[in-house]
């Protein structure tokens, strides 16, 4: 069905939205299924090539974790594509809500809190190159590792098991009708804390990144009448990781609590929860693109992960660069 009525309850107040569904019935399938397939095959070729790599520096742990992450968030795209394009059993929509949706917001707060722990990592790779910090310990790192997909996993499990009402099916594209009373709150709080979480990692890497810069300008004004030209840019290729981050998921997260607010019923004007539904189908959607854009940072920071692309040769001088900058 396209059109969906909603019920929104907030209090006393019961407001009835009807929502078309036809953009996300038939573009956003399409659009999903190029993102699984390029997904699929780059995020395997991935795996592949990082089971051959030691985990041998705290970049590479963290590297190997988003590898995991981004493979688990593709396997939960097809049934989305079933259920939005109506091809699915109608149980679809449901599963949808109960699991996998659940985790594919968890990978993708755990993709986020590693791109931030790479942006820290590098941050202390360049203001203190020759020193061994606390987080240069590859065992820590793995803990560090194991913690983040720990708590993520326990703020993402009440989302699961505290969906258990049961409704119309036409009326469970709405997630939060499947939810008890307890469950629309928990819902409302990890939705907070998730926004919180995206915040907090994105001024640490404008911080970390803008004193980055500043440490690659000086030490290009020091030595620019020595470093040529194509071994210059290297060095700029670090900044790749911040640019994934605020292409994939500042959208999102801009959008993130108007629409909370439009499912709990804080926003109770039926146009307005049309345009932030659409606007929100948009930018998860954009957040979903990670997942095809982060094999660019594999490819582009990550020099064992290169040597190992058949055919890929790197150049003496990006070589030497590489060491000098660390990455």
């Amino acid at each position: 069905m396209n059109l969906e009525t909603l019920n929104t309850t907030n209090g006393s107040t019961s407001v009835n939205c009807t929502r078309d569904h036809k953009i996300t019935q038939y573009v956003f399938p399409v659009l999903y299924t190029v993102i699984f397939l390029l997904g699929i095959i780059m995020n395997c070729l991935s795996g592949w090539i990082f089971f051959n790599v030691p985990s041998k520096s705290v970049f590479i742990v963290y590297l190997k974790n988003t590898v995991v992450a981004d493979i688990i968030m593709i396997l939960t795209l097809p049934f989305k594509i079933l259920s939005d394009s109506g091809i699915g059993p109608s149980q679809m929509s449901v599963i949808v809500c109960r699991f996998s949706a659940v985790i594919f917001y968890g990978t993708m707060y755990i993709n986020i809190i590693l791109l931030g722990l790479i942006g820290l990592d590098r941050f202390l790779k360049t203001v203190r190159p020759f020193s061994i910090n606390e987080m240069d310990n590859v065992s820590q790192a793995k803990m560090i590792s194991v913690a983040v997909w720990t708590v993520i996993s326990l703020l993402s499990l009440p989302n699961i098991i505290l969906s258990s009402k049961n409704v119309d099916l036409q009326d469970s594209h709405d997630c939060t009708l499947l939810k008890t009373p307890l469950g629309v709150e928990w819902h409302k709080a990890v939705s907070y804390i998730g926004v919180i979480i995206f915040w907090v990692v994105f001024i640490s890497m404008t911080l970390f990144y803008t004193i980055i810069s500043k440490k690659v300008y000086d030490s290009y004004v020091k030595s620019k009448h020595k470093v040529k030209p194509s071994r210059k840019k290297i060095r700029f290729k670090v900044f790749i990781v911040v640019v994934v981050f605020f292409l994939c998921f500042a959208p999102y997260h801009i959008l993130r609590l108007p629409y909370t607010f439009s499912q709990v019923g804080m926003i109770k004007d039926c146009q307005m929860q049309n345009r932030l539904y659409v606007a929100k189908e948009t930018t998860q959607w954009i957040a979903a693109t990670n997942v095809i854009m982060d094999p660019l940072i594999y490819v582009m920071l990550c020099r064992p992960f290169r040597k190992r692309i058949p055919g890929f040769k790197s150049s003496p001088s990006s070589s030497r660069e590489l060491s000098i900058s660390k990455l």
